[in-house]
């Protein structure tokens, strides 16, 4: 993940700028770290696709990379998105595999095992702190409620649908359809109540995600690509 106090030059106190889209809710984020190596992996990928496109939810794949030297290289795996499952990983006190579903930041659990999964939403804590992204014509906008306590961002870019064919490894044959998979990930720290962010690719949707000192999400905005349902 590049980790940086500010996105320098692009983030700036809120314009008033025409509004195309916008988005708010206290939701449950859903954070999936899989790898296209995995043969247990495709059931939790699954999951993920059919739980996003619920009202309420937000998801992310994030693809590790320690499977890539186990006969498949993951295209879309990224040492980062590893980094930050070891950091979970450190905060809740478990294990590092896959697949493996994070909720709000404040459980992890086996990410196919879909009645623990339901089980975890069910108990979620709604996100404290209220967050709006808005797409106009300048770029896009955020807007986050009062915090009690220092907050970070992590303001994250997906695609929203990819399929892979896998020539090898674990799941070496099959083609494989994953769900909002995490391209590019940039940390703000300390963000402003209003800010002004540089505009995403225009097939790709982003996730303004904010964790406390624990690395419980307290706030989040989803934002899908112009045009999807």
């Amino acid at each position: 993940m590049r980790r940086r106090g500010f996105l320098a030059g692009s983030l700036a106190t809120l314009s008033a700028s025409p509004v195309r889209a916008e988005t708010s809710s206290a939701p449950v984020v859903l954070e999936l770290f899989t790898s296209q190596g995995c043969s247990s992996c495709p059931p939790a990928d699954a999951l993920l696709g059919e739980l996003s496109r619920r009202p309420g939810m937000i998801g992310l794949s994030w693809h590790v990379d320690y499977w890539n030297n186990l006969g498949w290289r993951d295209p879309y795996a990224r040492p980062e998105w590893t980094e930050r499952q070891r950091d979970y990983a450190r905060h809740l006190g478990a294990e590092v595999y896959t697949p493996a579903l994070v909720v709000n930041g404040a459980a992890i659990l086996v990410g196919s095992d879909k009645a623990a999964v339901y089980r975890a939403i069910e108990k979620a804590a709604p996100p404290p702190v209220a967050v709006t992204l808005r797409r106009t014509l300048s770029g896009l906008e955020a807007e986050i409620g009062a915090t009690s306590s220092a907050v970070t961002g992590v303001l994250a870019t997906y695609d929203p649908e990819r399929s892979t064919p896998v020539d090898a490894g674990e799941n070496g044959g099959r083609r494989l359809t994953e769900y909002r998979i995490v391209r590019d990930a940039v940390t703000i720290d300390r963000p402003d109540p209003r800010l002004m962010l540089p505009e995403v690719a225009g097939n790709r949707g982003v996730v303004l995600l904010l964790r406390d000192a624990s690395w419980r999400v307290v706030g989040a905005a989803d934002l899908p690509p112009p045009g999807s349902s």
